[in-house]
């Protein structure tokens, strides 16, 4: 059982405002939110003082690699660098080996978690071109949602078959999560570049391969399912300034059946970067152009797009030091997502408001995560704590995941979270970690 503990003098960001006032945690929730509060035999005290109070982030697309390919990274080992970063609960991705296409498999990776996940957990069932009885198996109330793609993936999981959307749309009660770009286009694209290049396509390539026309292609494709089926669909990683044009912001949250994720890379990186960065930042969706990233913040802000997320998807630094067309897709984020987005509040991009509302608030109510998201009494004490003024760089000493690499090797971040709760145990302090206890299993009102 947690200890009760009192936060004192914290700034906090909660619902559109900021104040101050003290916490008084206790059996693993929010007790108490006031000013002054004189609470008696309390196990901690935390001074909060010069800090924001944030609720903890909730991030709804991670590959955490378990199991089957473990030797990029465990549930154990990324899910102790979400904590450093301020991520409490996550939901991870099913192109696992074994993909996670049956209850039982699905099950098997909820019982690695409950054993070894310092952060709160769920884990997406995956859809296949063959597995629809088994995906109307699942439960809504105790996993998170369907995961499809609409583009390759790992193994059997490319849903490519008209009939099986048709019906995954049709028959499916649950949210479904889908990652959006056109097969078709993409390998008709990769034959122009080979036939250019051979073998050796340069990464400049990428965005031109996958590009905005296979992404747009594919998203609005399945707009039209969901529209056609009544779905509730959440199109995973916008990347164009074309697709945020799909999207609706004249309905609040929870009236939208039609959902959109950005993530942080998009939201940071452009095509400008793969003279540095090279295939380190080979991600699919690609990383487009200036103007696409501009679109997508500018999508956040006014709603069109509800989430920020990471799709943390860590691989070896070998491996993506291949050349582009044996180079993995997907990069390590979970860390430093919190930090990157303080970074463009700092640069006057993004309110520190809205950074809490897409990364905390509306991913809980999107999934309608049971008592969290929040900083409210009653809710599990999911918090995390940050200086924004600690200018730190990341560097490979103070990297977390297993992978031992960031795109973000070298920037110097001028936030820094100093304290992460989950469910009301302070689990990591100014970088140390309380590895006692353990990530419960998200629930969802539904």
């Amino acid at each position: 059982m947690s200890e009760s503990i009192l936060i004192k003098n914290a700034s906090i960001v909660n619902e559109g405002e900021v104040f101050n006032a003290d916490l008084f945690l206790e059996e693993g929730k929010i007790k108490l939110i006031g000013k002054n509060l004189e609470i008696h035999n309390v196990g901690l005290i935390i001074d909060a003082t010069g800090l924001h109070l944030l609720p903890g982030l909730i991030d709804d697309q991670v590959h955490f690699r378990e199991p089957g390919l473990t030797h990029k990274a465990t549930i154990y080992s990324e899910s102790k660098a979400a904590v450093a970063g301020g991520i409490t609960s996550f939901m991870e991705m099913p192109n696992t080996v074994p993909n996670t296409l049956t209850q039982e498999l699905l099950e098997d990776k909820y019982a690695i978690a409950a054993k070894n996940s310092l952060a709160n957990y769920s884990f997406f069932m995956g859809g296949s071109n063959d597995n629809l009885d088994e995906v109307l198996k699942t439960d809504p109330k105790k996993v998170c949602g369907i995961k499809i793609f609409m583009g390759s993936s790992t193994g059997n999981m490319l849903v490519d078959k008209k009939e099986v959307l048709e019906a995954l749309f049709s028959k499916c009660k649950m949210l479904i999560a889908s990652h959006c770009e056109d097969e078709q286009t993409i390998k008709e694209n990769t034959s122009i570049f080979k036939e250019k290049y051979g073998e050796k396509i340069p990464i400049e390539c990428h965005p031109l391969i996958r590009s905005a026309e296979a992404c747009y292609k594919s998203s609005s494709f399945a707009i039209s399912l969901a529209k056609k089926y009544n779905t509730r669909l959440h199109i995973l990683h916008i990347s164009t300034a074309a697709e945020t044009e799909l999207f609706d912001n004249t309905l609040p949250l929870k009236d939208k059946r039609i959902t959109a994720e950005a993530c942080v890379h998009h939201l940071w990186f452009t095509d400008e970067d793969y003279k540095s960065k090279g295939t380190l930042i080979k991600w699919n969706p690609a990383v487009k152009t200036k103007e696409d990233r501009d679109a997508v913040l500018n999508a956040v802000l006014n709603d069109k797009i509800d989430v920020i997320a990471t799709d943390h998807a860590p691989h070896t630094w070998e491996e993506k030091h291949n050349d582009y067309s044996k180079a993995p897709s997907g990069g390590p984020l979970v860390q430093h997502s919190l930090v990157a987005m303080l970074e463009l509040y700092h640069k006057g991009k993004i309110s520190i408001e809205k950074i809490v509302q897409k990364m905390c608030h509306a991913p809980a109510d999107m999934f309608d995560v049971e008592k969290r998201g929040y900083i409210k009494e009653g809710y599990f004490a999911d918090l995390v704590l940050v200086n924004l003024n600690s200018p730190w760089e990341v560097n490979k000493s103070n990297i977390l995941y297993q992978c031992g690499w960031s795109p973000f090797e070298g920037q110097i971040f001028k936030a820094k979270v100093t304290h992460t709760l989950v469910n009301g145990n302070l689990v990591y302090n100014n970088g140390e970690f309380n590895e006692t206890f353990r990530g419960m299993r998200l629930l969802f009102n539904r």
